[in-house]
């Protein structure tokens, strides 16, 4: 027995240890014989680990776990809380973060109108900066390295004529640093992405009529500059009718051919039937597994789009012209309904089919999804469209306004749909592209939306939707604890990042937040001075985080364990009296 250290029953024990923070529990072993003897019991540390973190208790234990007592140490110390450097390069506010798919670079964009490249060693520091201005840019918003890192995608808001503001995008190349293609991008916050290593997806916009429009996806080469006199370097990709003001904007791609071997699972049950082929992973390295539980809620809902069929579109619009000048139509249509419902009918027998068979069944597809947001009830972003992109359409080759249309495909079906109910101010997807994570901020429950341009108000909660891509449903119940105070006119984006094990997510309330994926708890607030807009975790090291802020700062975030690391590795200062005396001996 330690000196010190009384004989106390077990449970009486553990309910000290309950008291204690992080530190205490894990090192108090040092200190106390008789914790160390209960140290392995893992019936203890399940009940600790359920009571500190307020876990339910039908939440099993992580799959990669190997005991209680590892897994109440991960949580601890892996989770990237521990801020070691704040990077003040920009003069702006600091809007977006992305790394490069190596980890040994990372992009910022910013209101101060540049892009930074950052190197990722042991201090980071900065490569390189491009300054947009030259280029009628107001902003840089948005930037994604494409598959190799060869190249830099920048997306930014471009000022045109009469001050009007749209969106251009900028392919820079890493090899140095030059600009080698522009492409205008409508509206700005469409972002733009890769779809592959040299080409990218941008959109435009066409209105047709006051609440009434159509959006286009194009896809473009990187390198227009070079090869456009020889081949072909932008052709349509789709073709989407707008209603009620809505738009398509924030555009991502989601790979397929990784859904039946993913990183973690987060469905309880499919983890179980997975349990006996799966490999069990150190959780405190960086290997890779995971998973939790569904219980799908009522709202969001995930819809399947009906086909086109019914009424004749044109016998539709004839019909409505005729009870309209016969005064039949009871209530009186307003202006706005009247427009959108001229154009739900125009459209019905102008639309190509959706795909059938959308989710993937060959674990080797070579299929990619199209993510957006978009919405039918008002301009606000309120829904997920998803179109599946065959493989032969992932090339500029071919006629510039793609595939042959016949006058009844005039539009492109959406191949599903899914309703948040609420206001969609940021997107994400899991390093595997199974999971995709929704930030939004609800309407009020049975909430009627009469004019497009009134949407409903939003809450201040903010929350945090999983979906799984594989099975187009939602997983868990979605995740709180980050706020927003904008109304619907100013909302703005707040990127999210997943990496193997967390999810993370800027808020307006001045903090960062760090999540579980698996047991659906938030581990971390990381404090800024002002609005935190986004967040990213290395990709090939998770406990590294950047957070970007309206405070123009970038904050650099790591945990404990790899704190330990840094400063183990880092050669220590000879002492000054110890130097003195080695020179007065030589």
């Amino acid at each position: 027995m330690d000196a010190g250290c009384p004989q106390l029953p077990d449970t009486v024990l553990f309910e000290i240890f309950l008291y204690l923070d992080h530190a205490d529990v894990l090192s108090v072993g040092l200190v106390c014989q008789q914790w160390r003897a209960v140290a392995r019991d893992e019936f203890l540390w399940k009940e600790l680990f359920y009571r500190y973190y307020r876990v339910s208790r039908d939440v099993p234990r992580h799959p990669g776990a190997v005991s209680w007592y590892d897994e109440f140490q991960r949580l601890y110390d892996t989770i990237p809380c521990i801020e070691v450097q704040a990077l003040k390069e920009h003069n702006d506010q600091v809007l977006h973060l992305s790394f490069s798919h190596s980890g040994c670079l990372f992009a910022s964009c910013s209101k101060d109108c540049t892009v930074k490249i950052w190197s990722n060693e042991l201090d980071i520091s900065l490569q390189h900066s491009s300054n947009m201005r030259p280029y009628n840019w107001s902003y840089t918003q948005f930037s994604q390295f494409n598959s190799d890192d060869s190249l830099l995608l920048v997306s930014g808001v471009f000022v045109g004529p009469h001050n009007s503001s749209s969106g251009e995008i900028a392919v820079i190349s890493m090899e140095n640093f030059t600009l080698l293609s522009r492409v205008r991008n409508k509206p700005y916050d469409v972002f733009g992405c890769w779809l592959n290593e040299t080409n990218l997806i941008s959109g435009n916009l066409h209105r047709i009529g006051r609440i009434t429009s159509c959006s286009v996806l194009w896809l473009n080469n990187a390198f227009q500059g070079i090869e456009s006199e020889n081949v072909n370097v932008v052709k349509r990709l789709f073709k989407i009718q707008n209603l009620n003001a809505s738009t398509i904007r924030t555009v991502m791609v989601a790979d397929c051919s990784r859904y039946d071997s993913p990183d973690l699972l987060l469905d309880y049950e499919e983890q179980l039937a997975a349990s006996s082929t799966c490999p069990v992973f150190d959780l405190g390295s960086d290997s890779e597994e995971e998973e939790a539980k569904p219980k799908p809620p009522p709202e969001p809902a995930v819809q399947e789009l009906p086909d086109a069929g019914g009424v004749p579109a044109d016998h539709g619009l004839q019909q409505l012209f005729d009870n309209i000048m016969e005064d039949c139509v009871r209530p009186a249509m307003t202006e706005t309904e009247l427009e959108t419902k001229v154009a739900e009918l125009f459209v019905r027998n102008r639309t190509k089919l959706p795909e059938p068979n959308l989710l993937p069944t060959d674990s080797n597809s070579k299929t990619k999804y199209l993510i957006f947001t978009t919405g039918c009830l008002t301009y606000s972003p309120h829904q997920i469209g998803i179109k599946r992109i065959l493989p032969h359409q992932m090339t500029t080759a071919g006629p510039v306004l793609g595939e042959e249309r016949r006058s009844d495909e005039f539009f492109d079906s959406l191949d599903h749909v899914i309703d948040i109910h609420g206001h969609i101010i940021g997107m994400g997807l899991s390093p595997d592209h199974r999971y995709l994570y929704v930030n939004s901020r609800a309407w009020p429950r049975d909430c009627i939306i009469s004019d497009p341009m009134q949407p409903p108000p939003i809450a201040e909660e903010i929350d945090l939707h999983v979906f799984d891509l594989k099975t187009m449903k939602e997983v868990k119940r979605a995740l709180r604890a980050h706020r927003a105070y904008t109304p619907n006119e100013e909302c703005f984006f707040i990127f999210l990042d997943v990496s193997r094990d967390f999810v993370a997510s800027g808020a307006e309330d001045r903090h960062g937040y760090i999540w579980d994926r698996h047991y659906n708890i938030c581990l971390a607030k990381l404090q800024h001075d002002n609005v935190v807009n986004s967040v990213a975790f290395s990709p090939v090291e998770q406990e590294l985080l950047l957070t970007a802020s309206d405070d123009t700062t970038i904050k650099v975030w790591r945990s404990p364990r790899a704190v330990r690391i840094r400063q183990a590795r880092k050669p220590r200062p000879r002492k000054l009296l110890f130097s003195w005396l080695m020179n007065q001996k030589s």
